[in-house]
């Protein structure tokens, strides 16, 4: 499994997915221009000792990265309708979250509209945290798979 951030803004954000990503075994996708430096303090902070341990791939163009994966991919956007439980998860699928700004661009949404899906949430709020959002989803595709990927 892959956890891909479009663009991400808040360092602390991707050192918390970083943290989820090497206790669950998935790789990180980072979707350039980030919105902070690599070096930040607090993202190595929220990371601590487990950026050693994630496979980290950095990209320039998510749409070209999509169309050369033979992998299933999902986007999760709090502007979806359908749930992310919806989705029969594998141990290959690339999860995929917006910027905590500005979201995925409208075209990847108009591109591959049947592949959007959201955490249900009260409709008066905006959205949840990116970093709660990656690990809530990250769990889900785990439990469906009996957690065997963690057996490994």
């Amino acid at each position: 499994m892959k956890i891909v951030l479009f663009e991400p803004q808040i360092p602390q954000n991707t050192g918390n997915i970083v943290r989820t990503c090497s206790i669950t075994g998935a790789g990180l996708v980072l979707v350039r221009p980030l919105g902070f430096r690599i070096s930040d303090k607090t993202l190595k902070r929220a990371g601590l000792d487990y950026w050693d341990e994630v496979d980290i791939e950095y990209i320039d163009d998510l749409e070209k990265y999509l169309e050369q994966s033979s992998s299933p991919f999902y986007f999760f956007s709090s502007k979806a309708s359908r749930p992310y439980t919806d989705i029969s998860f594998g141990d290959q699928d690339i999860l995929i979250f917006g910027s905590e700004t500005a979201g995925l661009p409208q075209a990847i949404h108009d591109k591959w509209a049947n592949q959007f899906y959201t955490i249900p949430m009260k409709s008066d709020k905006r959205s949840l945290n990116l970093s709660n959002t990656a690990a809530i989803v990250s769990y889900e595709a785990l439990r469906q798979q009996a957690f065997e990927p963690l057996l490994n």
